[in-house]
């Protein structure tokens, strides 16, 4: 089996994006941007004038501008044209001989996104870009302890990176604007796969515009938050939910009070006692936050 021809497909707003199971939030100085597998060899699949890979291009070209600017190394992954069977072993099964030495210069990473003197390549073997790679090396030599994931394919290799970044302790965010896929449905499944189970899913917007400034509590954070602490076992909540009904105690009340009160943000026990409720706590929360409308 090939790589399939590729149709557009719109990538999914900000208000789509899954929600997170954890609060992680992407800090600079923690973070290094990976460009997964951009090379020409993999996006000729979305065949000439695809407004889906030209998005893709200028998102990934504006987060490779923006982490040069505040320091953060900058990797990419890319196949190499010369693979043996045996590197290559059960890729061929499932996908064929990929890159060939027929046509070398489909190996290069498409030319916007061309890498810098100081960016790192590796070369990429498996799925994931930590795989027969020096890539967890280099994030600990760095002290870096944070994986933005651009690239394609996401379901794939991104996808993969992702969980096995999680694996080894290093916390991953998948920039949903920034990675391309097969269709919208394998995309979306991406991204839910990663914010329920081994990592974060953010917007590029996120990072180019609120990265340098401290967290921001949005309605989507504090459900987030408080979804980390509650029982599962009783189901999703809603808004107007009474939290305790769903095993939220006041210890943990109390935690989220600290957390909120490193984020500049003063709110009482009591105040929240009074109605605990996502809905009723935004109230008090929001005036200090962001400006973000409940919504059940």
């Amino acid at each position: 089996m090939s790589i399939p021809v590729i149709s557009a497909y719109p990538f999914p707003t900000a208000t789509e994006l899954p929600v997170n199971k954890v609060s992680w939030q992407p800090e600079p100085q923690r973070s290094v941007l990976l460009i997964h597998d951009m090379q020409r060899y993999f996006l000729r699949f979305y065949g000439d004038n695809n407004p889906l890979a030209e998005q893709l291009i200028e998102q990934v070209r504006q987060l490779i501008s923006w982490a040069r600017a505040e320091g953060i190394p900058v990797v990419y992954t890319a196949q190499p044209t010369e693979q043996s069977d045996q590197q290559r072993a059960l890729l061929n099964d499932m996908w064929g001989p990929g890159l060939t030495t027929s046509a070398p210069e489909l190996a290069d990473v498409v030319e916007p996104l061309a890498p810098q003197p100081d960016d790192t390549v590796l070369v990429k073997w498996r799925y994931s870009a930590f795989a027969r790679s020096e890539l967890e090396t280099l994030m600990n030599t760095w002290q870096r302890d944070q994986l933005l994931i651009t690239g394609i394919y996401a379901h794939i290799g991104c996808m993969t990176t992702a969980l096995d970044a999680f694996m080894r302790d290093i916390q991953p965010f998948m920039v949903a604007d920034a990675l391309g896929d097969f269709s919208a449905e394998e995309h979306q499944m991406a991204l839910d796969y990663v914010a329920g189970r081994c990592g974060a899913v953010i917007s590029s917007d996120q990072l180019l515009h609120n990265s340098a400034a401290a967290p921001t509590l949005t309605l989507a954070t504090l459900r987030q938050q408080i979804a980390e602490l509650i029982d599962n076992e009783e189901g999703p909540f809603e808004d107007d939910d009474n939290l305790i009904d769903f095993g939220l105690d006041s210890v943990q009340v109390m935690e989220l009070i600290n957390r909120w009160k490193q984020q500049g943000i003063d709110v009482s026990f009591e105040q929240l006692a009074a109605k605990p409720t996502v809905t009723g706590w935004w109230a008090l929360l929001k005036p200090t936050s962001a400006t973000e409308e409940p919504q059940a």
